[in-house]
């Protein structure tokens, strides 16, 4: 069945029941990376996802890779850092360096092209998407960005370049969000990674139903991330 595309001139997306099961979730190409596109995306549970030689491709995977409150993990090497550390965080300082050092982290594959930079960063100076930062005395060392859709943030990418600064930033961040109220932290696809952390699958409707729940929530972005010692 061939791939649905949007309208340049009026872009509407496919029912999510109808992406495929492989690859898992594909569901459309085309269209752009306009705030508006971009945030009728997540409101819908659906993301970007493509690499520089393809068009934009659209995804909604079934089952989805999210976090719940009082799922993230501590592992014991995690909380012995968490109390010994000298790394310190920041938020939405510099979004653009964050997002730039994701880009380079994941090379080859680089789906975080200079298109998705341009986009992510307008959507940041509208204050939908947000960086978290680690510092190791000036030096950033890690961080990670996603989007803010209500009660629920949609992680994209992460980057570290000295050990655990990603997973430090991560779990700071779950711990933050849900005791401001946040309803889920959406991860998209599993990892072995990620399922160290805390994260589980849900089904895809299950999801679309927590966050049709979380996005009338107002919650104001936190303006300070500092580990929180339980």
């Amino acid at each position: 069945m061939p791939l649905p595309q949007l309208n340049p001139d009026t872009p509407e997306f496919p029912k999510v029941g109808s992406a495929a099961k492989d690859p898992n979730g594909l569901l459309a190409m085309g269209g752009d990376l306009s705030p508006a596109l971009l945030m009728e995306a997540y409101s819908r549970g659906i993301f970007p996802w493509y690499d520089q030689d393809s068009p934009i491709l659209w995804w909604s995977p079934d089952p989805r890779e999210v976090v719940l409150p009082n799922q993230q993990h501590w592992s014991k090497s995690m909380r012995k850092m968490r109390k010994e550390t000298d790394l310190t965080l920041t938020t939405d300082t510099v979004f653009e360096e964050v997002i730039t050092a994701c880009a380079r982290q994941e090379d080859p594959l680089r789906w975080v092209t200079e298109e998705m930079i341009d986009a992510y960063i307008e959507l940041h100076r509208l204050g939908y998407a947000h960086s978290l930062e680690v510092w190791q005395q000036s030096e950033l060392v890690g961080g990670l960005y996603g989007v803010a859709i209500g009660a629920a943030f949609c992680g994209e990418s992460m980057f570290h370049s000295t050990s655990n600064a990603s997973k430090f930033a991560f779990l700071t961040l779950a711990d933050t969000l849900f005791d401001c109220g946040f309803h889920l932290i959406d991860c998209q696809f599993e990892t072995e990674h990620l399922r160290s952390l805390g994260s589980c699958s849900i089904a895809r409707s299950k999801y679309i139903d927590q966050l049709t729940l979380a996005q009338p929530v107002k919650i104001e972005w936190p303006g300070t991330f500092a580990p929180i010692l339980r």
